[in-house]
């Protein structure tokens, strides 16, 4: 889908551009690109002279590959988290390209910070915006929601702590060990994910930051650049932060599971070695020899049972004493 936003007095109008006897205006200021077909790319190769990146260009992870100039227009790809809240949580390459202070976007997901900016934007934007502007108030929703993942992460963490620690407070999730190892992975594995998009954010920033010299760009905004930078300085530290506690809590997820399973066993053992005694006692009154005065007397079986129970008690309270149970 090839669409196209232009401004309109205080808003910024978008339509969509069919392949077949299509135009693009002069005056577009975004042109995004959603899941293009072929005939879409050829239009805009057309209408803005520059090439657009097929997908397998696009999932390159060498940064020459990813940030570079071409025909005088500057290619920036990153890799956005997408559907973050649902059970599969993916990633997906972006490019954008600015060109002639337009922007383009060549993108196959549908990252949040995209519909937020087309929504904000629509409603009221500057009437001098430019591509430029664009990319800046794309950049910082796309901070702004790495900021809401990682926070929704970190309440995750506390939660997995207080289910692995304290589990028996009052309202504590008793879920079984299963649960809490597939809600650790799943944590786990947004938080890589996270953390992949702000790498690739910071380097798209520190691009900008050494071209904005040779896009003459203004003071605010190199200033607006600088404070994008600190942003995702901070926030990749603090997913380094989760990503670690997560591990400490998948080792001590991993010990509470040992003891446990050692605890189960221990009960086996001890088990078989009450059994034991008994055992042998009933296997020698079972031998039947022809000569076992015992048999004969009328005491001789109540004072076999007697001897089992106290074969059996005796290695327990030993066991309790020497505090192995």
């Amino acid at each position: 889908m090839l669409v196209v936003r232009s401004v309109s007095g205080t808003s910024l109008e978008s339509w969509v551009v069919e392949p077949e006897g299509g135009e693009i205006a002069d005056s577009a200021v975004w042109i995004d690109l959603f899941s293009p077909v072929p005939p879409e790319g050829a239009l805009v190769e057309r209408a803005v002279g520059v090439a657009m990146p097929t997908r397998e260009e696009m999932q390159e992870i060498e940064p020459t590959s990813r940030l570079y100039v071409e025909n005088g227009a500057r290619y920036m790809t990153a890799t956005l988290m997408c559907r973050s809240e649902s059970d599969e949580p993916t990633t997906s390459a972006v490019t954008f390209i600015l060109t002639g202070h337009r922007l383009i976007t060549v993108r196959y997901d549908e990252p949040r910070p995209f519909s937020l900016v087309a929504n904000r934007l629509a409603r009221q934007c500057p009437p001098s915006i430019s591509g430029e502007t664009v990319l800046m108030e794309l950049l910082d929703a796309i901070i702004d929601r790495s900021a809401d993942i990682l926070e929704r992460i970190s309440a995750d963490v506390d939660g997995l702590s207080r289910s692995i620690f304290d589990p028996d407070r009052p309202g504590a999730d008793r879920g079984q060990s299963h649960d809490v190892l597939r809600n650790i992975g799943r944590t786990g594995d947004v938080t890589s994910k996270a953390r992949e998009c702000l790498v690739s954010i910071g380097r798209l920033l520190l691009y900008l930051a050494n071209e904005a010299d040779g896009m003459r760009w203004a003071k605010d905004q190199r200033a607006l650049l600088k404070g994008m930078q600190r942003d995702v300085q901070g926030l990749s530290d603090h997913a380094t932060y989760l990503a670690n506690k997560i591990t400490f809590l998948l080792d001590a997820m991993v010990g509470v599971v040992t003891i446990e399973q050692n605890n189960i066993i221990k009960i086996f053992s001890v088990v078989s070695v009450v059994l034991m005694p008994p055992t042998l006692i009933a296997s020698i009154y079972g031998m039947n020899f022809r000569d076992m005065p015992e048999l004969a007397l009328d005491w001789g079986y109540p004072a076999a049972l007697v001897l089992m129970v106290v074969a059996a008690v005796v290695p327990y309270v030993f066991f309790k004493w020497k505090k192995w149970l």
